[in-house]
């Protein structure tokens, strides 16, 4: 699984512009995230379909950066993401960014990029 860290700009309409794109492409957005560090802001995505995004975003001339996104699934109930983060901290892997990829069935999909993702897989198992 990939995650898409697309550039855009601190104006409105820019999440609407990159969601309106993948959509008509037929691309589902599984999990999106938005930062601003230094008035720069970034949009991280993931897909249901890497490929078709990946040509719709160069296609219109959209910056983005690919990385590797870790899922795990855990039961949903306090302590759990915890438990999860202190298994990467003990390899010292560093957590770059985490989201929620969905809920069901009284469990939790988490989504990490990583410094490291051997590692990280490695303590996950």
């Amino acid at each position: 699984m990939k995650e898409f860290d697309v550039y855009v700009q601190n104006k409105p309409g820019e999440l609407a512009k990159i969601c309106e794109l993948l959509g008509a492409n037929g691309v589902n957005i599984k999990a999106i995230a938005s930062e601003r560090a230094n008035d720069k802001p970034m949009i991280r995505i993931v897909t249901d379909d890497e490929a078709t995004a990946k040509s719709a975003l160069a296609h219109s001339g959209i910056r983005y950066d690919l990385r590797d996104v870790i899922s795990v699934r855990m039961p949903d109930r306090p302590g759990e993401l915890g438990k999860v983060a202190r298994k990467l901290a003990r390899v010292m892997v560093n957590v770059d960014s985490i989201y929620i990829l969905g809920k069901e069935g009284g469990a939790t999909e988490i989504a990490f990029t990583v410094d490291n993702a051997m590692k990280a897989q490695e303590a996950l198992k």
